[in-house]
C-alpha cells in the first residue's frame, strides 16, 4: 500500500500544489485560461477557416477583365475572413479603384483584429505567470524566515531547507506556464502574419483582374504592372 502511495503521481501533483502557497491559485487560473485560449485559437486559425481553398482557386481561375459572378456567389455563402474581404471588394467594383482599395483596407484591418483575438491574453499570461511565481516564492521565503529561531533543535536547518524548496514551487509552476504559452503566442502570431500576407496577395490579384482594362493597375506580367495595394495592414 505504501509503495502505491509513493508512486501515486496525482498525490505528488496535489502535494506540490498545496506546498506552493496562496499564489498557486492564480497561477492555476492562468494555466486554465492559457490552455483554453490555445485550443480556441488553434481551431479558429486553421487555414480552411480563414482562407478556404475554393475561394483561392476561384480568384486564381478568374481571367483579367472577366466576370466575377461565380466568385460573388461563393463568398456570399462563406463566412471566412478572406470571403468577407473579397465580398467588400466585389461590392465596390463600380466605385473608383482608390475607393475600393480604401474600403478593402478598412475591412482587412477589422479582420486582423478578429484573427488576433485572444493573442493578447496569451501575451499577458506570458508576462504575469513568472511574476506571480516569483511573488509566491518571496512570500514563502518570508514565511520561512519569520519562523527562523522560533524552534529549537537540530531539525532547524532541515526545516529551513524544506521551506525554501517548497517556496520555489510557485516559481517552477509559473515558469512551466509561461514557457509553453510563449511558444503558442509566437506560433499564432507568426501564423496570423503569414495568412495576412497571403490574403493581401490574393485580394491585390483580384482587384487587378477586376479593374483590368480600366487603366491604372494591371495584372502582374502585363505592361504597366508593378503597383502594389497594401490591403492588409497590421
Amino acid at each position: 500500500m505504501s509503495l502505491f502511495l509513493a508512486a501515486n503521481p496525482l498525490g505528488d501533483v496535489l502535494g506540490f500544489f498545496q506546498r506552493g502557497g496562496l499564489f498557486m491559485w492564480p497561477l492555476l487560473i492562468c494555466s486554465i485560461v492559457a490552455v483554453t485560449t490555445m485550443i480556441l485559437r488553434g481551431f479558429a486559425l486553421r487555414e480552411k477557416n480563414v482562407m478556404p481553398v475554393v475561394i483561392q482557386s476561384e480568384i486564381e481561375r478568374l481571367v483579367p477583365g472577366g466576370s466575377a459572378e461565380r466568385l460573388s456567389r461563393i463568398v456570399e455563402r462563406d463566412d471566412s475572413s478572406l470571403a468577407r474581404i473579397v465580398r467588400v471588394a466585389l461590392q465596390h467594383l463600380r466605385s473608383p479603384r482608390s475607393e475600393n482599395v480604401e474600403a478593402v483596407q478598412t475591412r482587412a484591418r477589422h479582420e486582423m483584429v478578429i484573427l488576433e483575438k485572444g493573442l493578447i491574453v496569451l501575451e499577458v499570461i506570458v508576462g504575469i505567470a513568472p511574476l506571480l511565481g516569483l511573488i509566491g516564492a518571496v512570500s514563502g521565503l518570508v514565511h520561512v524566515f519569520s519562523h527562523l529561531g522560533l524552534s529549537t533543535g537540530a531539525s532547524d536547518t532541515r526545516q529551513i531547507a524544506l521551506g525554501i524548496a517548497e517556496a520555489l514551487n510557485a516559481t517552477v509552476f509559473g515558469l512551466s506556464i509561461a514557457v509553453p504559452t510563449l511558444v503558442a503566442f509566437s506560433y499564432f502570431s507568426k501564423k496570423v502574419e503569414v495568412m495576412s500576407v497571403e490574403m493581401e496577395t490574393l485580394v491585390v490579384e483580384l482587384i487587378a483582374k477586376c479593374y483590368f482594362g480600366r487603366g491604372g493597375i494591371d495584372v502582374p506580367g502585363h505592361r504597366g504592372s508593378g503597383a502594389r495595394i497594401p490591403v492588409i495592414t497590421q
